[in-house]
């Protein structure tokens, strides 16, 4: 994975080449939803592959800062859905709980990593928007 990525394409949903440098610390700024007080990059990322979504996850979550990333990918048709939280947030929320809660929405059945990263999926990758809501309703919490 690059370490630089077109985060404006990546977040409109279009299939972009990955190694777009530029400014990636305003694009993701103004992508950014604020639930509950925390900001959240969540985004249905549609066919990038799944592999990618960690990686992706780490360099949002360097530019964002204090937060959390929820990012779903859904090639062939399954859902594979990566959570970050910053360090500060760990206490409050932890990514295992929160992926578990995304991957319940699209027929999955658990996930797992650590606190600040996990991963998980599911067999219905139509649902992914639901994977992202559940993720906005246990911040909201």
């Amino acid at each position: 994975m690059r370490e630089t990525a077109d985060f404006a394409a990546l977040f409109s949903g279009q299939s972009a080449p990955l190694a777009v440098p530029r400014p990636a610390a305003d694009l993701v700024t103004a992508l950014v939803e604020e639930v509950n007080g925390v900001k959240l990059a969540a985004r249905n990322l549609g066919e990038v592959p799944a592999r990618d979504l960690k990686g992706l996850a780490d360099a949002i979550g360097k530019q964002l800062g204090s937060g959390v990333v929820a990012l779903v990918s859904t090639a062939e048709g399954k859902a594979s859905i990566v959570v970050g939280v910053s360090p500060d947030l760990t206490k409050r929320f932890n990514a295992v709980e929160l992926v578990r809660a995304a991957s319940a929405a699209v027929g999955g059945k658990g996930g797992g990593g650590r606190p600040d990263m996990a991963q998980a999926g599911g067999p219905n990758g139509a649902q992914a928007d639901a994977a992202l809501a559940a993720v906005r309703g246990a911040l909201a919490v």
